[in-house]
């Protein structure tokens, strides 16, 4: 056990709250993870990084054989049959399915592991938990929060008198602003599918209503239930899942169990945006984590993954981002700067104190940066370590230290001024071949040369 204190905002209650596990020595969290239909994109990157610090926080505190992280795939969606389909158009349909999802998972898992994030405990599957999700929903029937209509089985939210409190939305206010016409076979606007039938052809299952496929929202719920229990400690995602998705998985654990809460602790990273404006393919700012890993698609150049992973935790995760090259930038200078202040030190001692105060408030990262920027040594390589910057020295190796490479600079200006540029150039060349790489620039209010520098990568 920890001696630290941990508190975390809580969207359900909407306050910060202490946080006190059921079981200490069985911390479980459920984080949504992704549908694999395409390559994960950076806005899907934040909340796996979120999460992966709240991850290796719970680890610290509580050991890491006393944490359960579950964070599942989504294989059966709409929209892996239509991308099978699409890419697949001469097979099987189930086979291009199999295909399609094997293909953008192991994409995800390179592409997380880039962004230094751990493994978790349990990813289950979606397709793995079927008969889960079968019994759950029968439960619901029995209980009479669900019921049969139009070839599907919905779930009945005039049922459950505290839906819409994750929300803080009423069923009347979602009625009212309804801009959809209502199934007919809906008995409210807000009822959600819990099975479907299965066309000819697409994905299904044998169930008691018919060979379909489920909801979305039931996955959870059941994969939840399976791994962690009933009720557990921390459910995590992204702002965008509170409503409808986050809380129809209330609505349907609490209802099937008979419980108050299906989790104690809702936690949620804000929106992400690229240069300033949402991300989306028509206006050419849609980027996947692949690409900036692999390609010069974002600023003309390749990012490592830790630069990312910085670029993400300087901002808190609870406020909006704006993913921008600057900010990359940014990142990369400091990054470079750890690197030569932390040297070859081990990186197993302790974390340091205030590092810690500031993780363990509501994983509050930018808080800690000032921090690290007093640190050295052991000391900076055991605090970046915890916060998942276990490669940061591999990716970044100078042979001169801070004040040299600032006097050679200067030298290279006088140079400059003075039109010597055989020897100018042989500056940069000497810089270079250290590790340094330079960016010349103008000073905006004299007009005069600047130069600054970074680690070339």
């Amino acid at each position: 056990m920890g001696v630290r204190p941990l508190t975390f905002y809580n969207t359900l209650t909407r306050r910060k709250e202490e946080f006190h596990p059921i079981d200490p020595d069985r911390v479980r969290m459920y984080v949504c993870g992704p549908t694999v239909y395409d390559y994960a994109h950076i806005g899907n990157a934040r909340p796996v990084i979120v999460f992966d610090v709240l991850y290796r926080l719970l680890r610290h505190v509580y050991g890491p054989d006393h944490v359960t992280y579950v964070r599942n795939i989504t294989d059966v969606d709409d929209k892996i049959n239509a991308r099978a389909a699409r890419d697949y158009p001469g097979e099987p349909l189930n086979e291009a399915i199999a295909r399609v999802t094997k293909k953008t998972a192991d994409q995800f898992h390179e592409d997380v592991r880039a962004l230094g994030c751990l493994e978790p405990s349990v990813e289950p599957r979606a397709t793995d938990n079927i008969p889960q999700m079968i019994e759950m929903i029968e439960e619901l029937l029995r209980r009479g929060h669900a019921y049969e209509a139009g070839g599907e089985v919905l779930f009945d939210v005039t049922s459950m008198p505290a839906y819409g409190g994750l929300s803080n939305r009423s069923l009347e206010d979602q009625q009212a602003g309804a801009r959809v016409e209502v199934e007919a076979h809906k008995r409210n606007p807000g009822d959600f599918v819990l099975w479907k039938l299965s066309s000819e052809g697409e994905p299904g299952w044998p169930s008691p209503w018919g060979t379909g496929r489920p909801g979305w929202h039931i996955e959870c719920s059941a994969m939840s239930a399976r791994y962690l229990g009933q009720t557990f400690d921390i459910h995590g995602g992204g702002l965008d899942l509170i409503f409808p998705h986050h809380e129809n998985e209330i609505a349907q654990s609490c209802c099937a169990h008979g419980t108050e809460r299906m989790a104690n602790i809702w936690m949620h990273n804000g929106f992400l945006q690229v240069e300033g404006r949402k991300m989306s393919k028509s206006l050419g700012n849609f980027v996947t984590i692949r690409e900036l890993l692999e390609t010069e698609t974002f600023g003309g150049r390749s990012w490592p993954g830790e630069v990312l992973r910085l670029g993400m935790l300087m901002t808190h995760y609870r406020e909006p981002i704006d993913f921008s090259v600057r900010k990359l930038e940014e990142a990369e200078r400091i990054l470079d700067k750890f690197a030569r202040r932390a040297g070859d030190a081990p990186a197993d001692g302790p974390v340091d104190d205030a590092v810690m105060a500031a993780i363990a408030d509501d994983l509050n990262v930018s808080e800690a940066l000032p921090r690290l920027n007093e640190l050295d040594g052991a000391a900076l390589a055991s605090s970046l370590s915890f916060l998942g910057f276990e490669t940061y020295r591999e990716t970044a190796s100078v042979d001169m230290d801070e004040g040299e490479i600032a006097r050679w600079i200067e030298q290279r200006l006088d140079l400059i001024r003075q039109k010597n540029w055989p020897e100018a150039d042989a500056i940069r060349e000497r810089l270079s071949e250290a590790g340094i790489q330079l960016k010349d620039g103008k000073d905006p209010a004299t007009g005069e040369r600047t130069t600054e520098w970074e680690v070339r990568r």
